[in-house]
């Protein structure tokens, strides 16, 4: 009898052999990029970052911006 760990090795081999020789070399270099972006990651190399939560904090930087120098302007208008 075969236990559930051999029984998923095989069905991977299988899978890798009918269904994804097209798809392989794509798949290499989709894991590829990805193992190079998590080592530029952990190296600390934080020139860019592109994460949801860090644009919305500049855009409400922004808009806080525009309007503090909106409520100035009006001041200095009375």
């Amino acid at each position: 009898m075969m236990g559930g760990g051999q029984l998923l090795i095989i069905v991977i081999v299988l899978v890798v052999l009918f269904v994804a020789p097209s798809r392989l070399p794509g798949l290499g270099k989709s894991l590829a990029q990805a193992i190079r972006g998590f080592k530029k990651g952990m190296a600390g190399d934080d020139e860019v970052d592109v994460t949801d939560s860090v644009k919305q904090e500049k855009l409400d930087e922004g808009q806080n911006n525009q309007a503090q120098s909106q409520t100035q302007k009006d001041k200095d208008k009375v």
